[in-house]
């Protein structure tokens, strides 16, 4: 969810709607920074700048907060004449306005930007007049909320944003979009402004940091818990109840959420699957958001049958996949335990909300795990301890079909959910049959990747087959092992019980994925658009599912190398040993376009999102065919100017070996032209796209696909 999702109107006015649930909450709810003057320093603004920062908090955004402190004439007096610092002044000023007394709710906002102070997401600057004579003051009341995607909406506040506004008896603010062209210039503007004051570029004025003594006074009112409860004005006298607050970290659908309707087709379908059931939908498609939709929908109903939902566990196969739905899971309100890394950051979390679900002290619990953590004594030994009305979500369920994974489900949770783009095993039906026995069959109907992008969940795009020929070392290399394949076909079969053909079959597609003219073709499509971004680069991997080689690092190196080196393009890789905050960060440069693209290897493949992808170079990929129905979702995937997307394929086409090995090359080549052609067939160019697969076509013979 992005902030051009929402409906924003121009103008807000508190007599006729709710400003925080209205405008504050979903807006920080779908924030990465938040920007916000507020005129002078007082314990009233300062809360009345932390109104819906719950939601932030929830979100796991950052903020930064400049403020003006009001000198005395005495002060100001003191510093013109050379009697008092200024710094010392300001200080004194500031730290007398927070310890003054202040009502309950100022002080529960200010624990909001304590919280945030303390976990390093908030930066507090101060604006000073430089002729301190003049006794004025930074009075800029502005707000600037800025999405992961580069969207961005500004507001204006009343001219008295405190204790009025606070109590909420009136305020009126005007509001303008990035993406409303219109006011975008206006917009823009506000940005710019905002950030030259922040940067000290303004005129007249001096920003300076915030005193570290005032920073201490305030981390005083830091609360153990983050708070996450958005207080409720309820009286001109300050005071404020929590009647009506939501319970604490239960489901509940935000009240931003727009379903759409085959998202709402699919809730249905699992409710009437009785509560089981295997979600079948294109990468890209919103599986995420349908599965937290189903969670809020069974807690309403079971609450309505007087047998309330207690505890969600989500097992995702990738540590990066944890933080991504944790994200996500908070803005449904869930407070979720993220049991994946050490187990004494954990375990004693778990154990003791579990307790309290069971005693009937807390509502419910929310854990979020990988499927490593899932196999583990650790995690195993705390499953008996989930109440009965429990729900398990399987996401990228595929991979769950495996024995060990498979054996470690737990079976006393009976509602159950799978979810994936491709919840058939490769080369596993075994497997399959695990996955679907366990979650429940795939739900009626599927919603393909046509389907995706005629209901606008993700783009339209072009397709360009780029066909690249053998060196003759590899050919030499490749022409043996498929001799040595056709000997291994005519003694034992096909690849699915046959551990020697799987091998040759293996390493031949080893050469393939590293082939050397990939970096030539690369360099020929590269040179002509060394002016672009958003691009992704994918590496082979090898064509191994659980493995990488040699093969693969070489090409990812000389890539970037090609890249980087050669043709001076702003790129950096992203591979599994890329820590989870070094991947935040590059993911945030190439969406702000600081750097040009990605050199990826295998982890951007599931559940990664980064919507900016506007090109993708595919140099290699494996025979797996789930791997590139979910690289084709992650590219197609909307964001904001993104019109449509490109997708260039890299295809080696096989050397003539003669006859003898031409039935070889056709059954093998079959399955990969299968997935090319389906993929030409539904590119936007897909005329283009055709008469270039054409020609591997008509040399096998396989003109029917």
């Amino acid at each position: 969810m992005s902030l051009s999702d929402l409906e924003i109107q121009d103008e807000y006015r508190s007599d006729s709607c709710d400003l925080i649930q209205d405008f504050y909450t979903p807006c920080l709810e779908n924030s990465v920074v938040y920007k916000r003057a507020v005129g002078y320093f007082s314990s009233s603004s300062m809360a009345a700048a932390a109104k819906g920062l719950t939601a932030l908090i929830r979100s796991g955004g950052r903020m930064q907060l400049i403020a003006s402190p009001q000198l005395s004439p005495e002060d100001a007096n003191a510093i013109a004449q050379g009697l008092k610092q200024r710094e010392a002044a300001i200080t004194d000023t500031l730290l007398r306005e927070l310890e003054s007394e202040f009502d309950q709710v100022v002080h529960d906002r200010l624990t909001c930007l304590a919280w945030l102070l303390a976990k390093g997401f908030l930066e507090i600057k101060l604006a000073v007049p430089k002729k301190i004579r003049d006794r004025g003051i930074y009075h800029e009341k502005v707000g600037i909320f800025s999405d992961s995607e580069g969207n961005f909406v500004t507001f204006m506040g009343s001219a008295n944003e405190s204790y009025s506004a606070l109590i909420e008896n009136f305020e009126c603010i005007d509001v303008y979009c990035s993406w409303d062209m219109p006011f975008r210039r206006r917009a823009l503007r506000k940005v710019e402004n905002f950030q030259r004051l922040w940067d000290n570029r303004t005129e007249n004025l001096d920003v300076l940091e915030f005193p570290e003594a005032v920073q201490q006074n305030l981390l005083r009112l830091c609360p153990r818990e983050p708070p996450l409860i958005e207080p409720r004005v309820s009286e001109p006298s300050g005071g404020y109840s929590t009647s009506g607050l939501p319970l604490k970290g239960v489901p509940k659908i935000p009240s931003w959420l727009k379903l759409r309707p085959y998202q709402q087709q699919a809730i249905a379908n699992w409710f009437a699957n009785k509560g089981r059931g295997t979600l079948k939908m294109a990468t890209g498609s919103g599986k995420t958001i349908t599965a937290l939709a189903i969670t809020a929908e069974l807690y309403r109903t079971s609450v309505e049958q007087d047998k309330p939902l207690q505890a969600l566990l989500i097992v995702c196969p990738y540590r990066h996949l944890v933080t991504q739905w944790a994200e996500e899971a908070r803005q449904f309100g869930l407070q979720p335990i993220l049991a994946f890394e050490t187990v004494k950051s954990w375990q004693g979390e778990l154990q003791s909300q579990l307790l309290a679900v069971l005693s009937e002290n807390q509502q419910f619990v929310t854990v979020i795990t990988t499927n490593a953590t899932l196999m583990r004594d650790s995690l195993q030994s705390q499953l008996q301890f989930f109440p009965k009305r429990s729900f398990i979500i399987g996401d990228e369920a595929h991979n769950l079909g495996a024995t060990r994974l498979e054996s470690s489900l737990p079976q006393e949770i009976k509602l159950r959910l799978a979810l994936s783009a491709t919840p058939e095993r490769y080369f596993d039906e075994r497997g399959t049959e695990r996955l679907l026995e366990y979650f429940g069959s795939v739900l009626e109907p599927e919603f393909t990747l046509k389907d995706a992008i005629a209901a606008k969940a993700l783009v339209p795009y072009l397709y360009y087959p780029v066909l690249v020929e053998l060196t003759e070392p590899e050919i030499e290399r490749y022409e043996e092992l498929t001799s040595r394949i056709g000997r291994a076909i005519g003694i034992g079969g096909d690849a699915d019980d046959n551990e020697i053909l799987t091998a040759l079959l293996m390493q031949r597609a080893r050469i393939v994925g590293a082939a050397a003219n990939k970096l030539n073709a690369l360099r020929q499509i590269m040179s002509t658009r060394l002016q672009t971004s958003h691009t992704l680069f994918y590496c082979g991997d090898g064509s191994v599912e659980d493995q990488l080689t040699e093969e693969s690092i070489r090409q990812l190196e000389a890539a970037m190398a090609l890249l980087q080196d050669e043709l001076g393009y702003r790129v950096k890789t992203y591979t599994a040993e890329t820590s989870l905050e070094e991947r935040e960060e590059l993911r945030y440069q190439f969406m702000q376009g600081i750097l040009q693209g990605l050199v990826a290897i295998r982890c951007l493949d599931e559940g990664v999102d980064i919507p900016a992808i506007q090109t993708a170079v595919i140099l290699a990929s494996s025979s797996n065919p789930r791997q590139f129905i979910q690289r084709r979702g992650r590219i197609l995937r909307p964001s904001p100017g993104k019109e449509r997307a490109e997708l260039f394929d890299m295809i080696v086409i096989p050397p003539d070996l003669g006859r003898e090995s031409w039935s070889i090359e056709r059954n093998l080549l079959r399955k990969e032209l299968k997935r090319f052609v389906e993929f030409a067939d539904l590119a936007v160019n897909s005329g283009q796209a055709r008469k270039v697969l054409l020609l591997l076509q008509e040399r096998y013979q396989l003109l029917e696909l």
